[in-house]
């Protein structure tokens, strides 16, 4: 029962989601920045917003009536999950932004749909449309313009662990991108449930670190960064989350990985009012070719929705009721 009508306004939702998405994604490399200028440690952050957002979800899913999954095989997806798409991306971005802007943290993250298209081909649900010549000229564009701004021929290039840490982040993002649309979306679980599930596995995940990572270590935070690490928590954390997985029901993998697009626009803006960053010429021209190889590798099929469907099975059981007629194939 996909009218055009219909179709039209799931268009225009997952426009919203998406916008919003950006929004508070990207400026959770600025709550990282001021969480660790100001006395918390990566682990600490990560932590403290997987806990706080699962607490956001848990309440959100306890509202709906949502219960969390049961059988043992969902939550064995949902710790390989957690751990690519929270635990070990939370950390890698704190390990990163002690060396490194956030408004370069958010540009290096916008690799994370080349990233995903590159496991696409590798497990076969991108293969067929990425051969085309176009979509391959922007992926290997997009990493070139990575290469711009790692700039490792000048020394004052951002070779070094702190930005290596970030490209890692970014390729973690892809995979549990891929992992979540094969193994979890449109299995029956609801969206709230699902995501709250996710975060409290995370949670799990980076409690267990705490005392191998020096993260019990006392530490006294002051107010501005209990201040970021709650908003990320709550906002960068819980309510994006669940968009995210609303986005994948929608769109697919990389159509979600796509949200790329903006993520350095906010980090460099708010980088450069709030913390006064100075981004030079290379990065933001680094930053261009990224964001022209991205759009490059979308290829046209962010309208039709393409091979991403194959990510999409049952998109009702996330975005909550009504809107397998919508799926794209």
């Amino acid at each position: 029962m996909a009218s055009g009508h219909g179709t039209s306004g799931g268009g225009r939702g997952t426009a919203v989601r998406m916008g919003v998405l950006a929004l508070l994604w990207g400026s959770g490399f600025l709550w990282i920045k001021l969480a660790l200028n100001h006395g918390l440690t990566p682990l600490q952050i990560t932590v403290a917003r997987c806990v706080l957002g699962a607490a956001v979800l848990l309440v959100l899913a306890w509202s709906a009536r949502q219960r969390l999954p049961r059988d043992r095989a969902t939550w064995g997806h949902l710790v390989v999950a957690a751990f690519f798409c929270n635990a070990l991306p939370f950390l890698l971005f704190g390990i990163g932004e002690q060396t490194v802007d956030s408004g370069v943290a958010g540009v290096l993250n916008a690799t994370t749909p080349l990233w995903s298209l590159l496991i696409g081909i590798a497990i076969g649900t991108e293969r067929g449309r990425a051969l085309r010549p176009f979509r391959l000229a922007g992926l290997l564009l997009g990493f070139a313009g990575t290469l711009l701004i790692f700039a490792p021929w000048q020394r004052s290039g951002l070779i070094g662990w702190g930005a290596f840490a970030l490209l890692a982040a970014a390729a973690s993002y892809a995979v549990a991108f891929a992992y979540m649309g094969r193994h979890l979306t449109g299995r029956g679980t609801a969206p709230f449930a699902l995501s709250a599930a996710q975060l409290a596995s995370a949670s799990a995940l980076g409690a267990l670190a705490l005392p191998a990572g020096g993260g019990l270590t006392a530490v006294r935070p002051d107010v501005t960064a209990l201040i970021a690490v709650t908003v990320l928590g709550i906002f960068g954390t819980g309510l994006t989350f669940h968009l995210n997985y609303r986005l994948i029901a929608d769109e697919g993998a990389t159509s979600a990985a796509t949200v790329g697009y903006l993520l350095p626009v906010v980090s460099v803006a708010l980088g450069a009012f709030v913390l006064d960053e100075q981004i030079g010429f290379r990065v933001v021209a680094g930053m261009v070719v990224v964001l022209v190889g991205v759009a490059m590798t979308r290829g046209g099929d962010a309208v039709t929705g393409g091979g991403d469907a194959k990510a999409t099975r049952g998109g009702d059981a996330v975005t909550g009721g009504g809107r397998r007629g919508d799926q794209r194939r």
